[in-house]
């Protein structure tokens, strides 16, 4: 596949940020944000995240044309090891609309939000995102997050990134705060 040219990425990689810990979907953020500031265009897909008005999403309207951030869940909880259908059909249309977005060479970094939870709940086959994976243009960085990566997700990538929760305000009962997790 030729390469983007509007894009510098020569060579895109593979990276995974994944871990219990806070920031994964932060770091991918501040991956896109410097992406953008070099004239990059970028799309974030959110796997189980529905069409709620969070920080990253005004921001990214505010970024347009360079980031775009595209939800392509539901809102809510989703049950692990037994997730309604819809939540299959929803997963399973995010992959396909990466495979369009992955193959029409308009972005420069794909970055799959919480792709590894989606995996880890049963959502999609792991070879389905595998094979997405093996048709990754060369200029094409990839972006997979979200806790629980699979292994073959792992070995796959060029970079992976481990986040450790040491601690967290969570766990004594502080809500999530708006502009800081959402």
């Amino acid at each position: 596949m030729q390469s983007n040219k509007n894009s510098n990425i020569t060579k895109g990689m593979i990276q995974v940020y994944t871990g219990d810990g806070k920031g994964k979907t932060t770091a991918a953020l501040g991956l896109a944000f410097r992406a953008a500031g070099h004239g990059f265009r970028v799309m974030m897909i959110q796997f189980m995240k529905g069409e709620e008005k969070t920080g990253e999403l005004l921001a990214a309207e505010k970024m347009a044309p360079w980031l775009t951030i595209k939800p392509m869940g539901r809102s809510g909880f989703i049950s692990k090891g037994n997730p309604p259908p819809e939540d299959r059909a929803l997963a399973a249309r995010a992959l396909d609309f990466a495979k369009e977005v992955m193959l029409g060479g308009e972005y420069d970094l794909l970055i799959l939000d919480e792709i590894n939870v989606a995996l880890d709940f049963g959502l999609l086959p792991v070879e389905d995102v595998l094979d997405l994976i093996r048709i990754k243009p060369e200029f094409m960085e990839l972006v997979l997050t979200g806790r629980n990566a699979d292994s073959k997700i792992v070995q796959e990538a060029d970079l992976v990134t481990e986040m450790k929760n040491l601690k967290h305000y969570f766990t004594q009962g502080v809500p999530d705060r708006k502009g800081i997790e959402r």
